[in-house]
């Protein structure tokens, strides 16, 4: 009988990283010649997965969001796990603007990750699992080639593959 091998695509941010990372661009904002007078704030809601940018202009909401994505790079998070919304106005002529963290993968996502392996014609099964898709095989490089597969797919969402077994 053939041994069972799995693992599972997951979408996870690691809110430690997160929170330095705003740490360290808020300290980058405030020590900018051009931002400095901006008053920008930068605030990360951990429970509700969301960050926020509170600042005077669209010029600093954008360097200050190109500050930002550059220290999740550094820290190792995908900038596809930032979900922007619309910017917004806030009092006394201020713009805010909010960005969602993108962690767990929703059912419509799982959908299209068990689509794409079950295109891939290849002898291996996908579960969607609570925000995450379990995938079964017999040949470890069946696996192999749907991670490839799932990393080349350009998926709008952030993917890791965990618990190889």
């Amino acid at each position: 009988m053939a041994k069972n091998h799995s693992f599972d695509i997951v979408s996870e941010i690691d809110f430690q990283e997160v929170d330095n990372a705003v740490n360290q661009a808020y300290k980058e904002i405030t020590q900018r010649y051009d931002l400095k007078d901006s008053h920008t704030e930068l605030s990360l809601n951990r429970k509700d997965k969301l960050l926020s940018i509170n600042t005077k202009d669209d010029y600093s909401r954008k360097a200050s969001i190109d500050i930002l994505e550059t220290k999740m790079i550094r820290r190792g998070i995908s900038i596809k796990a930032l979900d922007f919304e619309e910017p917004e106005s806030a009092s006394g002529g201020r713009l805010k603007q909010k960005i969602n963290l993108r962690s767990g993968i929703s059912k419509e996502n799982a959908k299209k990750i068990t689509k794409l392996i079950k295109e891939s014609k290849l002898k291996v099964s996908a579960q969607i699992q609570d925000e995450q898709v379990r995938v079964q095989g017999s040949k470890i490089d069946d696996l192999q080639s749907i991670i490839a597969l799932v990393k080349e797919a350009d998926l709008e969402f952030p993917t890791q593959f965990t618990n190889m077994k």
